[in-house]
């Protein structure tokens, strides 16, 4: 008896070496990877726009690549952070510690977002276990829409992309924990079980171990978020380049009318949380409310979240909430903004 458990204790042993181990490299390739990346294209990006003797090429290079740079070190946080905790904690935690009341569990849980950090594309398959595990659709519904909102990483992000802005910080916060708040309430008000198809737990998700779900869950993270970072950082490049100058001060010139573009251009560009503040930030032509618009509605509402509702959800209920969560985001947000910006 006593071998077979220092065999296993050896196993344990062995198990965390080696996923320390294949975490150590796979950091150490991404960063070497990227790092190479940054200079090839420092390198090359300016030569490029020197040689077709195009200052709008050189202006747009210097915007995507300041985007990219930026974003990518709290990208890369961010999926650390969002994969040990998918990896570590369980998700029978959330059932022990919220109220049974769907109208008290709605803001704690809501409120659970700013120490249980995810990007919004994991944010709706945590929710959908949730449901499967009791807890109230009211309450997942609004950790689905702060997890990816309100966490640390995104709030620092927005520290360093608006720096010198404090209150863009604290605004942020406080329109998205409102807005999350208020959908979850809404749904315990007014949503019907008919609407929301209750997911199914994948069948090869049972024999996943922690150490592959958080390689699993590390990989996903980053690089499909960082793919949409990139795009996203060339259209707001290609947006702030190739838009005349005379056509972004009529939408300016209209506070109402900025708000309503920047978001409804969340909703297209689909940047992810822990990157969407100095895409945000790059549009300096608008106004801070509109800024704030953009970083408040772009993760809880874009066209990748809507695609994962609907597969996960069922598209009648992604086509409701998704459309009430841009309304209540907006008018959230132009609150916010109007009382601290």
């Amino acid at each position: 008896m006593s071998d077979q458990k220092y065999t296993g204790r050896q196993g344990r042993l062995a198990d965390a070496v080696s996923l320390t181990v294949r975490t150590g490299v796979q950091v150490l390739l991404g960063g070497f990877a990227l790092l190479t990346i940054v200079t090839v294209a420092g390198v090359l990006g300016p030569m490029l726009a020197l040689d077709l003797y195009t200052p709008p090429v050189a202006a747009w290079w210097t915007v995507f690549t300041a985007v990219v740079v930026q974003g990518v070190p709290f990208l890369l946080l961010g999926a650390l952070v969002s994969a040990t905790v998918g990896a570590l904690v369980p998700e029978r935690a959330f059932t022990r510690l919220l109220p049974r009341s769907p109208a008290l569990a709605v803001p704690v849980a809501g409120a659970a977002g700013v120490v249980l950090p995810g990007c919004e594309c994991a944010s709706v398959p945590v929710a959908g276990s949730l449901m499967r595990r009791g807890v109230a659709p009211a309450a997942a519904l609004a950790f689905l829409l702060s997890a990816p909102a309100i966490n640390p990483v995104v709030l620092i992000a927005t520290s360093l992309a608006f720096p010198g802005q404090p209150m863009m910080v604290v605004a942020r916060f406080t329109a998205s924990l409102a807005t999350a708040v208020a959908m979850g309430w809404l749904w315990a008000r007014f949503g019907r079980t008919e609407w929301l198809r209750l997911p199914t737990r994948p069948a090869a998700a049972s024999g996943t171990s922690r150490a592959g779900a958080f390689v699993a869950g590390l990989q996903h993270d980053f690089l499909h978020a960082g793919g949409f970072l990139v795009l996203g950082a060339a259209a707001a490049a290609t947006f702030n380049i190739a838009v005349p100058r005379a056509l972004l001060d009529v939408f300016t010139a209209s506070p109402w009318v900025s708000v309503l573009l920047l978001a409804l251009l969340a909703v297209v560009l689909c940047v992810c949380s822990e990157a969407d503040a100095f895409v945000a930030a790059s549009l300096s032509g608008f106004g801070p409310v509109a800024q704030l618009a953009f970083m408040v509605v772009g993760p809880m509402v874009d066209l990748k979240l809507f695609a994962l509702q609907a597969g996960t959800f069922g598209r009648e209920f992604a086509l409701r909430f998704s459309s009430v969560t841009w309304v209540t985001a907006v008018v959230s947000s132009v609150l916010v903004g109007w009382w601290l910006l």
